[in-house]
């Protein structure tokens, strides 16, 4: 088990064997997963954020109580 510590800004170093495993360098993104009392880091390729950006902003516009009204007996 590898440990860290947080700062008062709320942030961790990620230790270099964490680093070496999911082979992250410097400007990589990472998403963190959260699984009940447990958080799981994964390595995201640039193209899958922005296409999750992407769906995102689209699907927002259907995000309304209006919609929920409309929709929400189907």
């Amino acid at each position: 088990m590898t440990f860290g510590k947080i700062t008062s800004k709320g942030q961790v170093t990620l230790p270099k064997d964490v680093r070496k495993k999911l082979r992250l360098e410097p400007g990589d993104i990472i998403a963190y997963e959260i699984e009940g009392d447990a958080v799981r880091i994964h390595k995201v390729e640039a193209f899958n954020v922005a296409w999750h950006r992407a769906v995102t902003g689209t699907l927002e516009e259907w995000n309304s109580p209006e919609d929920d009204e409309a929709f929400g007996g189907l």
